[in-house]
């Protein structure tokens, strides 16, 4: 079996041209495409993904939702809600964390084996990136100790800042393991 740290990757790349099993999407509560990641993964997927998620009626903040991924390279789009910031003091950290393993749990039902996220939360929503990048690499790293199916994840950020924030949660977190 490949070594967790091997099999966790970050990127800076634009998250709608990954060549993986599934991208996830920091959707909002309607699932009905937004702004940032959101639009972008709409558009790029075209109108049929609109056209699924409406049948899904939403997403709880902490839960995740998939759908097909229609125009993207990624077979399956899933969807994950996660929290807006309203400094720390409201579960944030929590929903962040269930945002991503549930995303994983969903991936694994349906025996995804290569799947890359964005940074959930940091955008619009407000997460500070450092924190926010702590708890995306312990939540991964924590469900890759647990299942071994899923051989590929890649944090994809959108720029500079958040590639070195995530680079490094990656690194002190396999340091730490050691």
């Amino acid at each position: 079996m490949m070594e967790i740290a091997e099999r966790i990757s970050v990127i800076m790349d634009d998250i709608v041209t990954q060549q993986v099993d599934a991208i996830v999407n920091a959707a909002n509560n309607s699932l009905l495409g937004g702004g940032g990641v959101d639009g972008a993964i709409h558009r790029a997927a075209g109108p049929g993904l609109l056209e699924e998620c409406r049948k899904l009626e939403g997403c709880p903040t902490g839960e995740a939702r998939i759908t097909r991924g229609y125009n993207l390279p990624a077979k399956w789009v899933i969807h994950t809600v996660g929290p807006v910031w309203k400094g720390g003091t409201h579960g944030e950290d929590k929903m962040l964390y269930r945002a991503y393993r549930s995303s994983l749990e969903l991936a694994q039902q349906y025996e995804v084996r290569s799947i890359a996220f964005p940074g959930i939360s940091i955008g619009a929503y407000g997460f500070p990136v450092e924190r926010a990048a702590g708890i995306a690499v312990r939540s991964v790293w924590d469900f890759l100790t647990e299942v071994d199916t899923i051989y590929k994840v890649i944090l994809v950020c959108y720029n500079q800042t958040a590639f070195e924030t995530y680079s490094g949660a990656l690194h002190n977190n396999t340091n730490n393991i050691k």
